[in-house]
């Protein structure tokens, strides 16, 4: 049997339903018993990711790529630690408001690792861990909060069209256009999806149909053998 293909972005992006405990924010937050997203899952909520190489983002050409086919003109970096950011506890506690942006939000994790959590279709948790090497973009208008996890630091890139926009906008503001663009194309892929299955039932269900139908003539001439078997006399 041949192996199957590892996502390589799982080395350093992984993704799980939140537990609803009022522990650490920096803890892994894990249901019990543990439950994974798919990364094809997040890019359904609108949630890209890459792995790219940390130690030369200076000379990668992937991360230039990306930076070109979506117009990521601005870029700096943010380093969040006990050493680095004043007042850190109250500040990791304001990066934890559940808050959206108008615009994309896009980060790549150069050094360390973090929680970036967003809430899914049903309103549940996700929590995204990142570690060196992965990037993501979350879209305009998703729900959305941040923070360390027990290693206390990270160093990430951040990337923006145009001139950077870092306002939030604390929960709740549904009223945004944002906000509303995203679930207009939550929906439209919901409808494709069904879409998509309505065309496999579709499909499949007329070979189903045709195998029952099949079954069903094979067992009604076994019947009928078996009823003349009975009928015939055996002293002919």
């Amino acid at each position: 049997m041949g192996s199957v293909c590892k996502d390589e972005r799982e080395e350093v992006i992984q993704a799980w339903y939140m537990d609803d405990s009022n522990e650490d924010q920096r803890l892994p937050h894990h249901k019990d018993p543990k439950e994974f997203v798919s990364l094809d899952k997040l890019a359904e909520l609108g949630v890209l990711s890459w792995r790219l190489d940390a130690d030369n983002y200076e000379t990668d050409e992937e991360l230039k790529k990306i930076r070109e086919s979506r117009g990521y003109s601005y870029m700096d970096f943010c380093e969040v630690c006990p050493e680095k950011l004043p007042n850190y506890e109250e500040k990791i506690k304001s990066f934890f408001e559940e808050h959206l942006h108008t615009d994309e939000e896009i980060r790549y994790i150069v050094a360390g690792s973090g929680y970036f959590d967003v809430r899914d279709r049903n309103e549940a948790w996700i929590r995204v861990w990142l570690k060196k090497g992965g990037m993501i973009v979350l879209p305009a208008g998703i729900y959305h909060r941040f923070t360390l996890d027990s290693d206390n630091y990270i160093k990430a890139m951040r990337l923006f069209v145009g001139e950077p926009v870092w306002t939030p906008y604390n929960r709740p503001h549904d009223h945004l256009p944002a906000r509303n663009i995203l679930k207009h194309l939550w929906t439209r892929r919901m409808l494709l999806l069904l879409e998509s299955l309505l065309e496999y039932v579709e499909a499949f269900g007329s070979i189903i149909m045709i195998t029952i139908m099949s079954s069903l003539v094979w067992y009604c001439c076994i019947l009928r053998i078996c009823c003349v078997c009975v009928i015939i006399p055996k002293n002919i």
